[in-house]
């Protein structure tokens, strides 16, 4: 009896949210249903649809901003967990963000007098400031793997693709399988 009371609340908390949720929408679209003059059906759920999404984007920029930016703060102080906050949403950022930084993708010479080539993105294309000059920074994605290599080369053995960079992206993950 004990074990079956514990998976009955296990499962009560799974759908306890969900129903709950689900019975005061239906609930308030009854009640503005009874509020309005116009018997049109599905005003109702027109006006709580609307006032939802308005909530859900005033939300998000006016008060869920703030409390992120104050959060990503704090956790930027602390030592290792910085590090590694900051590597992971740079790279997350790299990929999906509004400032996409696999956009240049580039085949490589990787010898002088090689015909061996790889596919890569430029992710720097300046080292001036790291006293390289003529070199740019290329990150070269691993098949099916989330990890790649960063190599700095001289710009002569860098020619720019012309392809979209998550195709391409797609293109070296697979493998060389994917279509694009």
């Amino acid at each position: 009896m004990r074990l079956f009371l514990k998976y009955f609340f296990q499962g009560l908390l799974y759908v306890a949210p969900i129903g709950i949720t689900l019975y005061m929408v239906v609930a308030l679209i009854a009640w503005i249903d009874s509020l309005l003059l116009i018997n049109i059906p599905g005003l109702g759920f027109l006006i709580i649809v609307t006032f939802i999404t308005m909530l859900g984007y005033f939300g998000s920029h006016f008060l869920a901003q703030p409390v992120i930016d104050g959060l990503e703060s704090v956790v930027k102080k602390i030592p290792l967990l910085g590090l590694v906050y900051t590597s992971i949403k740079d790279l997350t950022s790299a990929f999906v963000g509004k400032k996409k930084k696999f956009n240049q993708p580039v085949l490589v010479n990787l010898a002088k007098d090689s015909t061996i080539q790889r596919l890569g993105f430029v992710t720097q294309p300046d080292l001036s400031r790291l006293g390289l000059m003529d070199k740019v920074a290329v990150y070269f994605p691993h098949s099916y793997n989330i990890s790649g290599n960063l190599f700095i080369v001289p710009r002569e053995q860098v020619t720019p693709v012309k392809a979209n960079g998550a195709d391409l992206m797609k293109f070296i993950v697979s493998g060389g399988v994917a279509d694009f």
